[in-house]
């Protein structure tokens, strides 16, 4: 018996500390509701037609168009700017091998985004071009822990007065707890899916970092839906978006799953 009541007392104190560590944020940010059946155009409205390639002004500007909320990515400059842009390097969208961050923003403008005439933005004209007439879903994007502060504080300086409405997400559980300790007025989400590798990639995966992100909704691959991670986030409270959906049949398979839909590729009907 005495075996017995300490494999149940063993097996409670594993279920609490789980909960503690996926758990979200215990407040209910009031723009979680502005997210219920919000759909996210990724990278902004992209390849639908000749000419708008992701995170570009040209896609940007069809999202508006069609009313949808736009998902991008910023990264912070070899000079401390702020720029949208969503690889770690300019390979795949500008065909230059070599490292983003490694680059003034004025270099960064030298390159075209797949081929066309459009180049990548700062942080400042993609809110001058949105104006707020959608909300903006940003993605952080820094994998250390110095870099995380100076991507922070700089994107801050930038958004802090402007008047649209926004949300901030990362894969980095480290930004959110930046915006959790200066910004807590911001409504913060932690990315994730089903990642392999490092032991970090392992915790990230499973939202086990959410103690230190304590997160206002959670992104997660749409794909992943069946995730007992996700799912124990939900019954915790936390907002469910799902990335990246590619089809109306994805969309309508997410809908059982997310509140917030993020897509690419299409137009929702």
């Amino acid at each position: 018996m005495l075996w017995l009541y300490i494999t149940l007392g063993c097996l409670a104190l594993i279920v609490a500390l789980l909960g503690f560590a996926v758990a979200p944020a215990k407040r209910k940010h009031p723009d979680r509701a502005l997210l219920t059946n919000m759909y996210i155009a990724h990278r902004g409205l992209h390849d639908l037609i000749p000419g708008t390639p992701e995170n570009s002004a040209a896609a940007f500007a069809e999202a508006v168009k069609h009313g949808f909320a736009i998902e991008t990515d910023i990264h912070l400059s070899k000079d401390g700017r702020v720029f949208v842009f969503h690889d770690n390097d300019l390979k795949r969208m500008c065909g230059a091998d070599v490292k983003a961050e490694e680059l003034t923003l004025a270099e960064l403008k030298e390159y075209r985004l797949a081929g066309t005439d459009e180049r990548i933005m700062s942080l400042e004209e993609l809110l001058g071009l949105v104006g707020g007439r959608v909300p903006l879903m940003i993605e952080f994007k820094s994998e250390s822990t110095k870099g995380c502060d100076e991507l922070c504080r700089a994107a801050n300086e930038i958004l802090k007065d402007y008047k649209g409405r926004y949300f901030i997400q990362s894969f980095n559980p480290f930004i959110l707890k930046w915006y959790r300790k200066n910004r807590p007025d911001v409504c913060r989400g932690q990315l994730s899916c089903k990642m392999k590798g490092r032991l970090s990639y392992f915790l990230l995966g499973r939202l086990l970092l959410n103690f230190v992100s304590r997160p206002d909704f959670v992104s997660y691959q749409h794909s992943d839906e069946n995730s007992p991670f996700r799912r124990l986030t939900a019954v915790l409270g936390a907002h469910q978006a799902g990335w990246t959906i590619r089809s109306e049949e994805e969309l309508d398979e997410a809908r059982k799953h997310f509140k917030t839909y993020i897509f690419e590729g299409f137009i929702p009907s």
